[in-house]
């Protein structure tokens, strides 16, 4: 059979089989075998010999997955993952919510703007999207829901917010890309934080407006029955997730720690705070490394079908030939990229992060080298994309999150009705991304 033909044939099955809920490392891994093998037993012109394939099937499916598994960069993840759930069961993040509360009552929308630092501050404890809105999404929604908030803002505050932890380092999806494209992870997680925080800011500015359009969509929140005293006291208990991200951000930015050890010492130093503040006992440790097994297990699985993949899709080299269509026809770089976005966009629609991800980078990446950019930049561009993807209808996760975490009464429309004011400034933010690269640039330049 044809590679090119067999390729978009087997890119097609792949979509078929995400769209109806296969699991992803099963529907990358199973359909990567199947065309490994047709690739080898059957040459362009000749016939079918089963015989042919067996040997280099095997041993390519068995190099590829050792490569993978025995590679550096893959020990941050279980690393990440567990001091996101130690830091949950620490309470570290909600003692950060709780400051947050307390000292932006007096801001229109205060509560929900409360929830989106403190997803961006979550997000920089754990790097994981769907654990930051159902974390934060247990507290803030039906606090906000007790204070007399919109449905609509409460839980769109928080989706939105919890996209936060695909962009703002630590991010899993960045480890993911780096590993995919053999990129720096620490210049992955530089680029991120100048269109995190500017992301961030957006969705602040976007609550401020909506309170402001809409006063009775959230309502003050009523502080002033505690003394400045029991204010101050507040930020206790913010001491530690400070302490985490200085680690994470500063120990990585000035070059003290590579993201590696900084997962390392943060999570180890996640638990000993816990342990100190007696907030930690055997019990709860082993829900966290529990829940850390299994997510990292997932990620594994996932990843290992997604490298067998690229290595059926390399074999048949529809990546170089599509570029050198590309290039023959004279398509603008405006349009090429024009077409990359709205193609992530539209699978956002319907897939989840990184199936996306681990699907489109065997295609979209040498395109993008191809043209000469950055693959830093890009990486970004692709991370705000799968962003947006998390709360865009029909199948945003971050949604159908929060729809588990909130009461019956709330619809999933609600929540997308909500979410829609966000998705109008993420758009906006993925805009100046793109035509700004400079935004995604500046600090790892600046830390070389």
């Amino acid at each position: 059979m044809e590679p090119t033909t067999l390729a978009l044939l087997a890119l097609f099955v792949v979509i078929c089989l995400l769209v109806l809920r296969v699991p992803i490392a099963f529907a990358l891994g199973g359909v990567a075998c199947v065309g490994l093998f047709i690739f080898f037993a059957w040459r362009p012109g000749g016939e079918f010999e089963a015989a042919r394939a067996l040997r280099p099937v095997m041993s390519l499916i068995g190099n590829t997955t050792f490569e993978f598994v025995h590679n550096y960069p893959l020990s941050m993840i279980p690393l990440f993952i567990g001091l996101g759930h130690i830091s949950y069961h620490a309470g570290i993040t909600t003692d950060l919510y709780d400051a947050m509360r307390v000292w932006l009552s007096k801001l229109p929308g205060g509560l929900a703007i409360a929830s989106v630092v403190g997803c961006g501050g979550f997000s920089a404890i754990t790097g994981s999207s769907v654990a930051c809105a159902s974390a934060m999404g247990r507290i803030t929604v039906p606090e906000m829901l007790r204070s007399g908030y919109s449905p609509s803002l409460a839980t769109g505050s928080v989706a939105a917010g919890g996209t936060l932890g695909s962009l703002i380092p630590p991010s899993l999806l960045f480890v993911i890309y780096a590993i995919f494209t053999e990129e720096s992870v620490r210049t992955l997680f530089l680029a991120g934080i100048l269109p995190g925080i500017l992301s961030m800011a957006g969705f602040v500015i976007t609550i401020l407006v909506w309170a402001k359009v809409s006063p009775a969509s959230a309502p003050r929140y009523d502080t002033t029955d505690l003394l400045f005293r029991q204010k101050l006291q507040t930020l206790t208990g913010v001491w530690p997730a400070f302490l985490l991200l200085t680690i994470i951000i500063v120990g990585i930015y000035w070059g003290f720690f590579t993201p590696t050890e900084a997962a390392a010492i943060s999570f180890a130093m996640a638990i000993l705070i816990g342990l100190f503040r007696k907030r930690l006992n055997r019990a709860n440790i082993h829900q966290a490394l529990k829940e850390t097994a299994i997510q990292t297990s997932a990620i594994f699985l996932i990843a290992i079908g997604a490298k067998i993949f690229v290595a059926f899709i390399s074999l048949t080299r529809i990546a170089p030939n599509l570029l050198d269509w590309l290039q023959g026809s004279g398509a603008p770089l405006i349009l090429v990229l024009a077409g990359i976005v709205l193609f992530y966009l539209l699978l956002g629609m319907f897939l989840d992060s990184i199936g996306i991800l681990v699907l489109t980078l065997p295609f979209t990446v040498p395109l993008i080298e191809g043209y000469g950019l950055d693959l830093i930049w890009f990486g970004v561009v692709v991370i705000k994309l799968l962003e947006i993807g998390l709360i865009t209808p029909p199948v945003g996760l971050n949604v159908f999150v929060i729809k588990s975490v909130s009461p019956p009464a709330v619809t999933l429309e609600t929540i997308f009705k909500g979410v829609a004011w966000f998705l109008v400034l993420d758009l906006c933010v993925l805009l100046a991304i793109l035509l700004f690269p400079q935004i995604s640039l500046f600090i790892p330049m600046s830390a070389r």
